[in-house]
């Protein structure tokens, strides 16, 4: 009589037990998928930012404007130096803090654009 009680139950906890494990097994290859799809998302990305790199210094090889905006940027930093144009350069500073948001937005855009926008990205989050 024991023995007809204990099969069933025996088996009943048997299939509890490969249904847990296979519950498990599922689960483990989900998170497995999840993972090997975003390396491919990261290493299509860093492919991508790669590409932008080359593209833009391919553009920027007959261009002339990275030196004229370092020639620009320039330009208060050697008024600086030389006696009696500081206030030159002390005023100049005021008047571009009286510019208007979106103009500063506007040349911040352009240098990161001309010398490089990921690391002006960067630059801009610190």
């Amino acid at each position: 009589m024991l023995g007809t009680l204990i099969g069933p139950i025996a088996n009943l906890a048997g299939t509890w037990l490969e249904g847990q494990v296979a519950e498990k097994k599922a689960k483990t290859e989900a998170k497995i998928v999840t993972i090997r799809s975003e390396a491919t998302i990261k290493e299509k990305q860093a492919a991508g930012e790669i590409d932008w790199d080359i593209a833009q210094a391919k553009a920027s090889d007959n261009s002339w404007k990275d030196e004229w905006l370092t020639v620009l940027f320039s330009i208060p930093l050697v008024l600086a130096f030389i006696p009696g144009c500081e206030d030159i350069v002390q005023i100049g500073f005021s008047q571009l803090q009286l510019m208007p948001e979106w103009y500063k937005y506007a040349i911040s855009v352009i240098v990161a654009a001309s010398f490089g926008v990921r690391s002006a990205t960067k630059l801009f989050k610190k």
